[in-house]
């Protein structure tokens, strides 16, 4: 029987851990990792170390999930959803709209997952994202189970039934990538994105937010109701975005609210993290957003 996941925050359903406890959560070795940040990983609050007694290539990979399947019933993973292993006993991921991470014993082709598991609280309006999460979270929290790893596939089997296909991630590039935005931080009253909060996309914007850099120096996108366009300066973790040129659409209050958030992005300095399909960018003045490599 699977305990009662325990949850950091009791904010509303849309907002849940700080901007830099969601990008700790991972707890893991930051493997094919770029970053300008060194403070983007390992510092999950609320798993404490194990140890993993024996390597099996499950560590140090991030583990896209497939599907689930569960009673006999199979369920494709929405994007983003991942998981990974950390030599440190932690496991993270994403569930496919929050974020988790928990202990983690492997020995051999077993894993025990402890009944420590963290997530966000955030809610996610896509067609059967929420139900895929409770899936998913439900296989990873207070669980045993069996892993088999076969090349870049590796699956999942839990004790009472449930299986969990996966293939590990190759790194995204950076350049000529479509990253579709999942997700903008908050920040709180200081305007300090540390101390602030993941705000999932409002439901009208999911799947209508996007940006592509190129090597050229520039990115494109559009940030739900208009097109934009900028410089983007690409250098040691860091991209300097320049003013921000768009079209002059009116949308509804959420699109609008979500243009607004983005746009704050431009005119200055980012901090980006790149791992595997996941790319975070964060400034000084309380803007950030996630974003997820399009397939």
């Amino acid at each position: 029987m699977h305990t009662q996941r325990r949850n950091l925050s009791a904010l509303s359903p849309r907002v849940g851990l700080s901007a830099l406890a969601v990008t700790g959560l991972l707890a893991t070795a930051a493997c094919g990792t770029e970053s300008g940040s060194g403070d983007s990983g390992g510092k999950d609050p609320g798993a404490s170390s194990v140890g993993t007694r024996q390597d099996t290539g499950l560590t140090g990979t991030q583990w896209n999930v497939d599907s689930v399947t569960a009673k006999g019933k199979t369920q494709d993973a929405p994007a983003g959803a991942h998981v990974e292993f950390g030599k440190d006993g932690k496991v993270g991921g994403n569930y496919g709209c929050n974020h988790f991470g928990a202990t983690a014993e492997i020995e051999g082709d077993t894993i025990t997952i402890g009944d420590d598991t963290v997530k966000t609280e955030m809610a996610c309006t896509a067609d059967g994202t929420m139900g895929f999460e409770s899936k998913l979270g439900e296989a990873m929290s207070d669980s045993t189970i069996k892993a088999e790893v076969n090349g870049d596939k590796l699956t999942l089997t839990t004790e009472d039934g449930y299986t969990v296909k996966l293939t590990a991630e190759k790194q995204a590039d950076l350049y000529g990538t479509k990253w579709n935005v999942t997700g903008t931080v908050k920040a709180d009253a200081k305007g300090d994105t540390k101390g602030g909060s993941a705000v999932a996309l409002a439901s009208e914007a999911e799947g209508k937010v996007h940006l592509t850099f190129d090597e050229k120096g520039t990115v494109a996108g559009q940030l739900g109701c208009n097109k934009v366009t900028a410089k983007a300066t690409v250098g040691d973790g860091i991209i300097t975005l320049g003013t921000p040129g768009t079209t002059r659409k009116m949308c509804s209050d959420s699109l609008m609210d979500t243009e607004r958030s983005l746009l704050k992005l431009f005119g200055g300095t980012v901090k980006y993290t790149l791992k595997g399909s996941n790319l975070t960018l964060t400034s000084e003045n309380g803007a950030g957003l996630e974003a997820v490599a399009a397939k």
